[in-house]
């Protein structure tokens, strides 16, 4: 079997599969690329067995179909680096080897069967369905994926909560002390459904749909997700389990109103909070008519910070504790220019939100606050 590639497109197409693949593997040949070639297209896979991305890449020329698996490491190195030039697979199956020359060079690795491969989970009829744009599915998981967990008592945590309802589509994340809820009003269903969607697919889409253009199809069911975009799909084993009523811990009732310019909050947080405790890294939000205090000290170590800032401020004059670090991961990941925090009082948790909401977009930020000594 022998077909011709452009290099720069199997370079692109490898590296985008490499990152499912794990460093030690259950069956060794996940460690592998499935290369399948039908009619002059060029079908890659690769896999972690719960994770499974498929992609394609149009042949310069081929003279048969076929399939084997071939070593990512290897494979990776030897492309590597290559200016647009074509490169050329002669396969022997009996053999198992591949040679793959290009303009100044060749070298040669080993196959094996393609039928040991793993088959990937395929989803249930009458699984249900949710159709997206890229660009907004993408921005989605942006905003979304700093805010999941790390927990294996709650694994229900560690990923990223999809709740389709007949008002919207939310897409939710947190880790039991900071919360991010999107609402995308565009997106409903009479039939409510929902699922948690893990980490590391959700971090390997934000990696392709950023560059992708065009419409997403989401299929999914009780245990398996498929994603199809327009260079690809992955399917995936979804995260079991209920996910907490995340809508109880918003709290509705919050008449102090801080509107602050978010560049200007996030860069001061970055000065103060080098100087908070190691162990608690609390910063003291001190605020009132015109003025946001920040505070932060580690007496341990003789160490305070005091930065003045202007703001715009309705409500009762009040001092609340925050973790400098979740803050500036909750500042960092808005776009907008002005934020608006609301605070009912310091015992219960700041809401977050964009002076401007994105269109049919509703894009919430929740902080627990944390206990200060005066």
């Amino acid at each position: 079997m022998r077909f011709t590639v452009s290099s720069t497109a199997l370079s692109s197409k490898l590296n985008a599969l490499s990152r499912v693949i794990n460093s030690k593997n259950s069956l060794p040949i996940l460690a592998d690329f499935l290369f399948d070639i039908q009619d002059n297209v060029l079908y890659l896979t690769a896999s972690d067995s719960e994770n499974v991305m498929n992609t394609q890449v149009e042949l310069t020329e081929s003279d048969s179909n076929g399939r084997f698996a071939i070593g990512n490491h290897d494979l990776l190195e030897g492309v590597k680096g290559f200016s647009e030039q074509p490169i050329t697979f002669d396969v022997n199956l009996q053999e198992n080897i591949a040679k793959i020359s290009y303009q100044n060079g060749l070298f040669s690795l080993p196959i094996e069967s393609a039928d040991e491969y793993p088959q990937a989970q395929s989803i249930s009829e009458g699984a249900n369905v949710i159709n997206i744009s890229s660009d907004l599915l993408s921005e989605n998981i942006n905003r979304s994926l700093f805010a999941t967990a790390q927990d294996e008592l709650r694994p229900v945590m560690n990923g990223i909560y999809f709740d389709l309802t007949p008002e919207c589509l939310a897409v939710v994340a947190s880790d039991g002390h900071k919360l991010v809820r999107n609402k995308i009003f565009s997106i409903q269903s009479e039939q409510p459904a929902a699922f948690i969607l893990p980490k590391k697919p959700a971090a390997l889409l934000k990696g392709l749909l950023q560059k992708d253009g065009g419409d997403v199809e989401i299929r999914f069911d009780e245990r398996n997700a498929q994603i199809n975009f327009s260079d690809g799909q992955i399917i995936c084993r979804l995260i079991e389990g209920r996910y907490p009523n995340y809508n109880s811990v918003i709290p509705q009732n919050n008449p102090n109103i801080l509107t602050v310019d978010r560049m200007g909050l996030l860069s001061a947080l970055r000065r103060v909070q080098p100087f908070a405790n190691d162990a608690s890294n609390l910063i003291r939000f001190r605020v009132e008519s015109g003025t946001l205090q920040l505070d932060a000290e580690d007496y341990d170590f003789s160490k305070t910070a005091t930065e003045r800032m202007s703001c715009d401020y309705s409500g009762q004059p009040m001092s609340i504790g925050f973790k400098g670090a979740s803050f500036i991961e909750i500042l960092s990941n808005f776009d907008c220019q002005d934020v608006i925090i609301q605070l009912a009082d310091p015992s219960r948790a700041g809401l977050v939100l964009p002076s401007e909401q994105p269109e049919n977009q509703d894009v919430l930020m929740l902080m627990m606050p944390m206990l200060i000594n005066d």
